[in-house]
């Protein structure tokens, strides 16, 4: 691809090319790049690095082609791209560096979103943190009915102890917003209020007016690490997420923040926070398009403090292929009454295997006491109870699928 200056940045392009200015300008150097248009002249304008040029493509290089212009079929360039440096000078060549073909759209996107993601634990902090005075009455007016909404969306215990709360849970958990849209468009404006996604992208787009994203998210076990970017949830497996106000630290910072009369760290660390926590429902998204199983995680609002519930369910055909399917839903959470506590239901037909797990003994105690009840209302219900534990001690952590990216590095 032969790049030419447009009109408005030909001194500084001309700077560039001579080495004199633009030091990320050099051979062999990897640039982002995205399409802008088309220009009068009929050449491709692209952003290459900061910088606006006109691009003229090259014979023998096809897919780089523009696909705007007449009589051109060629696959159009995507959104964003890399180009590397292959020489420079008055018309300088850069290379296009498009996805391999044997890579979906689903997996280059699943590359894109692991290194930005992270849990919920440090939103929720900052959504707490956010409802102290005095740094509420300095958020922008248009940004308080939005937070409402956010809290809404949170469910509540009595929500998730019901198969029907827990449905709705589920349903409205952000894993299927598109799907929801797709069957009936309708309902855009019930999910715009209800669906934990369209209102973190709701927030989003708003807090892009407000405050630039600060630095890493808080709590970043939960999500990268350094250089590490941990996989898909569902390749780590089922994991308690405590809450991110039990360190002292964290919430030392967040308190601070709050007591500013200055609202913008604290809009910044929740602009960090939405779009980590965006990333990671993305994630999730594209990862159930691979496998035949979901990964949810949904919101807590208690009075005490907020936390997250997370659930997997998958299944599986029956060995003979003839029979019903075998379900696991499996569940985590970390409550500061009970510790971690873990759990595994399989079903197949109707029979069904219990095991449970509590990081505290004294909570394994509480949870063998209900064990007669549960009993009753299983068999209530016709199921057939094949196994009923609990342990003490959360076992580590393990993914049933896996995909082409195990391990990313940032």
């Amino acid at each position: 691809m032969i790049i030419q200056p447009t009109s408005l940045a030909a001194l500084t392009w001309l700077g560039a090319a001579s080495g004199t200015t633009a030091e990320s300008w050099r051979i062999g150097v990897v640039l982002s790049a995205r399409p802008l248009g088309v220009s009068d002249q009929g050449k491709m304008v692209l952003q290459i690095g900061g910088m606006t040029v006109e691009a003229d493509a090259l014979g023998g290089h096809g897919s780089a082609q523009n696909p705007l212009l007449p009589g051109q079929t060629q696959t159009p360039l995507p959104a964003q791209f890399q180009v590397r440096v292959l020489s420079l000078g008055s018309q300088p060549t850069l290379e296009v560096m498009l996805p391999q073909a044997s890579e979906s759209m689903a997996q280059v996107a699943l590359r894109e979103r692991l290194p930005q993601q992270n849990g919920l634990a440090p939103l929720l902090a900052t959504v707490q943190a956010l409802a102290q005075r005095p740094v509420m009455r300095q958020l922008p007016a248009a940004l308080r009915p939005v937070l409402a909404q956010l809290e809404q969306a949170m469910r509540s215990p009595a929500d998730v102890t019901t198969g029907a709360g827990l449905r709705e849970a589920i349903a409205r958990s952000g894993l299927f917003m598109e799907s929801s849209l797709a069957q009936n468009p309708a309902l855009a404006a019930g999910v715009g209020e209800e669906d934990w996604k369209a209102v973190l992208l709701k927030l989003s787009s708003l807090l892009d007016s407000y405050a630039p994203p600060r630095g890493s998210p808080l709590n970043p076990g939960q999500g990268s690490s350094g250089n590490e970017t941990p996989p898909p949830l569902l390749q780590r497996g089922l994991q308690p997420q405590g809450r991110a106000e039990g360190s002292a630290a964290q919430l030392a910072t967040l308190a601070a923040m709050a007591a500013d009369d200055d609202a913008g760290p604290l809009l910044g660390q929740l602009h960090t926070a939405v779009r980590a926590a965006l990333a990671r429902v993305e994630v999730a998204q594209l990862e159930a398009t691979t496998v035949p199983a979901w990964m949810v995680e949904i919101p807590i609002k208690s009075r005490d403090g907020k936390d997250v519930l997370q659930l997997q369910l998958d299944h599986a055909p029956d060995a003979s292929g003839d029979g019903p399917r075998q379900w696991t839903l499996g569940f985590a959470i970390d409550l500061p009454t009970l510790g971690a506590v873990q759990g595994e239901l399989q079903l197949h037909d109707l029979r069904l295997s219990v095991r449970l797990w509590a990081e505290r003994a004294s909570t394994t105690e509480r949870l063998e006491q209900q064990f007669t009840a549960l009993r009753h209302r299983l068999a209530a219900c016709g199921l057939l109870l094949d196994q009923l534990t609990c342990q003490t001690g959360v076992p580590q952590a393990h993914g049933r699928h896996s995909a082409n990216l195990l391990k990313a590095t940032a």
